[in-house]
């Protein structure tokens, strides 16, 4: 059964910092670039595309948004990609989603909700 778990999200003040996990597990890992998407509220039906990751980490691509401010990585062998977010604004608030994809096969998780406000 295949499974992304997001983790890390929460509450921060304008300025700080939060690292986000998705662990996964049923699929390949390796095999599949991974990203990390978010959903701003009232933008239920826009999903940003925040990062990508290739499956031995050496392309990664970010969105324009938050360009300079986030890093994505991942540990292979642990099944897990992260995204530390540094320099966070109000405008960063939003759901976090973690996305699997190889070829024609997506998956995403569940979502972790981070929400920047003094």
């Amino acid at each position: 059964q295949v499974q992304l778990v997001e983790s890390g999200g929460g509450l921060v003040q304008p300025g700080g910092s939060l690292r986000l996990s998705c662990a996964a597990s049923g699929f390949t890992f390796s095999t599949y670039f991974m990203s990390w998407y978010r959903q701003a509220p009232g933008k239920e039906r826009e999903r940003e595309l925040v990062a990508d990751i290739s499956g031995g980490g050496s392309y990664i691509t970010y969105a324009d948004s938050m360009k300079g401010r986030v890093t994505i990585s991942r540990d292979n062998a642990k099944k897990t990609v992260y995204l530390q977010m540094n320099s966070l604004k109000p405008e960063d608030t939003a759901a976090y989603y973690c996305n699997a994809h190889f070829q024609r096969t997506e998956y995403w998780g569940q979502g972790t909700q981070v929400t920047v406000s003094s």
